[in-house]
């Protein structure tokens, strides 16, 4: 049995695996239940992988996924809870400082389960998927019925662990049963997003990255139903949702909730009432193609201005007093230090348009390797977001979620091709595309900007680890940006035969982070918490995550700015 286990060992599984012994490792007794949950995780979900990647039994005859890569189901897994892990220890540590309340780290705990039992439901998922594929081979092996039984058995486990973990605590008066439906509904969620993500992209994705989109959706909007719930008269005069107890919101944090929600559903509700539109317009001639753009055109157009300028602040509004239109509130906030916040918004526009366009000229009169280039955004990311997280680190939030609601906009218009602008984003975005983006969907913009910003908003408010906003920027815009260029100019020794990357770029890419942070503590002494960080740890979560870009196969921008965020809050 052992043998058979270290030969399935690969060098992501056996990063990952470090990756969970080390929260495990951090983990307090009173978070025992947590702890169990993650391991029992863990061992679903790698045997889910192994499955998966059997040659004889793909999950890619089932869902196209992105070509040239692995299932990654073990990562995709083990991110989102390891990190919410992570940050319960972080809370667990500011509540014995009396910086944030217990209310805070139950809600937190709930999050947890959620994202955990979203975890689960899709592995279950994925289980069977592999069931029905085996089935139509030959022969199934008594091995296949002996992996159902250990499935069934840590599937229990997992659901004992978290009755007990919920059962202690009743959050505003649900009992334990209505929470544990509440978990339970994010999974059943997360098996229909998931499902739903993987037919409507194809190709575009691996079972682990779709696995890692589909439970932060989840557990987000899920977050955002429960707010806006809580602020229902008749539920809320009788505390019946715990959501009461959690955190409170800020204005930054539900203008970003409230657009990037709005942004997501547009397409479905435009693509309904283009066809509403077309339905009705059916007995007329069509033949004018012309015409027929320019309706569409206006049917867009119109039900952007509508959602963004009605339907997303009246929710704003309901859910949080803003006592004036949101939109009027964002000017208000800018101009509120307006040297600072317009003369950094003037600092962000030059840099951005100067490597723009001296990028995009590279990338059609150079013959430079297209990841060299895309390095090139990574750097251009340090230069804009550390002045702006160590001087305006507010106005660097509202920023990022307005770059967000940005790219979404212009990927929603690349890909419906509308006018004037949709072939003119597709020219531009297929410059630097490689074998992980398709025409279908670019997703690699998303990942470097999400990266670099979800560490900066889960450090707003109390954090004892100064180095951990910065963890996206450290990874992603200097650790993988060093690693990628002295690796393909200097690298000779290879971590695998079949794989790219080389050795010299690995320890390149580790080294440039420890000497990052060198030079950020002391930038950072001000803040008071620099005796907090432990040279040890940090140099765990540097390896860590620099070995993890060295061998996944999956989009290493989206997980290695989360698991280095991780293990820097332990």
């Amino acid at each position: 049995m052992a043998p058979s286990l270290l030969r399935q060992l690969n060098g992501e599984r056996a990063v990952v695996f470090l990756y969970v012994v080390r929260i495990l490792l951090s983990i307090p007794l009173s978070l025992l239940p947590e702890a169990c949950s993650l391991s029992l995780l863990s061992l679903l979900a790698l045997g889910v992988e192994i499955s998966a990647d059997d040659a004889s039994n793909p999950l890619s005859l089932f869902f196209r996924t992105r070509p040239g890569a692995s299932s990654g189901v073990l990562l995709g897994a083990v991110t989102l809870p390891g990190l919410l892990i992570s940050k319960l220890v972080q809370t667990l540590r500011a509540n014995s400082l009396e910086e944030v309340g217990i209310e805070e780290f139950e809600y937190l705990k709930s999050q947890y389960w959620a994202a955990s039992s979203s975890c689960v439901a899709v592995l279950i998922f994925l289980s069977l998927v592999c069931q029905r594929q085996g089935k139509s081979k030959t022969s199934i092996s008594s091995l296949s019925i002996r992996n159902q039984i250990y499935s069934s058995i840590i599937v229990i486990l997992f659901v004992g662990s978290g009755l007990v973990s919920l059962s202690a605590k009743l959050y505003g008066g649900w009992s334990p049963v209505l929470i544990s439906l509440w978990v339970l509904g994010h999974g059943w969620a997360a098996v229909i997003l998931i499902q739903k993500i993987l037919e409507t992209f194809p190709a575009c994705a691996s079972i682990g990255e779709s696995l890692l989109v589909t439970a932060g959706l989840v557990i987000y909007f899920g977050d955002m139903m429960a707010y806006t719930a809580s602020k229902i008269t008749c539920l809320a005069s009788s505390k019946a949702l715990f959501i009461q107890n959690g955190i409170n919101r800020s204005e930054i944090s539900t203008i970003i909730q409230g657009i990037i929600f709005g942004l997501l559903l547009f397409p479905v509700f435009y693509k309904h009432i283009l066809r509403m539109w077309e339905y009705c317009a059916g007995s007329e001639n069509n033949t004018d193609l012309g015409i027929h753009e320019k309706r569409r055109f206006l049917v867009f157009y119109a039900l952007l201005t509508f959602v963004l300028v009605a339907v997303v602040p009246s929710w704003m509004q309901f859910v949080h007093p803003f006592n004036m239109h949101p939109f009027l509130w964002v000017i208000d906030f800018v101009l509120s230090e307006p040297l600072k916040r317009l003369t950094l918004c003037v600092y962000w526009l030059v840099i951005i348009s100067v490597s723009v366009r001296r990028f995009y000229s590279i990338s059609k009169n150079s013959k430079t390797e297209r990841i060299l280039l895309r390095k090139y955004y990574h750097l251009m990311a340090v230069a804009i977001f550390v002045p702006a997280l160590i001087f305006q680190p507010k106005f660097l939030d509202l920023s990022f979620g307005a770059a967000l609601a940005v790219f979404l906009l212009l990927e929603i218009i690349r890909i419906w091709k509308i006018w004037p602008l949709g072939h003119l984003v597709h020219q531009f975005m297929n410059a630097f595309t490689d074998h992980r983006d398709s025409d279908l969907l670019v997703v690699s913009h998303f990942s470097l900007l999400l990266g670099c910003a979800i560490p900066i908003w889960l450090s707003s408010g109390f954090t004892d680890r100064p180095l951990a906003p910065f963890a996206g920027i450290l990874s992603l815009g200097i650790g993988d940006t060093m690693a990628s260029m002295v690796g393909h100019k200097y690298g000779v020794l290879r971590w695998s035969k079949t794989g790219k990357k080389t050795i010299e770029g690995t320890a390149a890419g580790i080294t440039s982070v420890l000497a990052a942070c060198f030079v950020l503590l002391p930038l950072l002494a001000a803040t008071g918490y620099i005796f907090t960080m432990h040279w040890f740890s940090l140099i765990v979560a540097v390896t860590t995550s620099g070995l993890l870009e060295a061998y996944t196969a999956q989009l290493d921008n989206a997980f290695i700015p989360l698991v280095f965020y991780s293990m820097l809050c332990l």
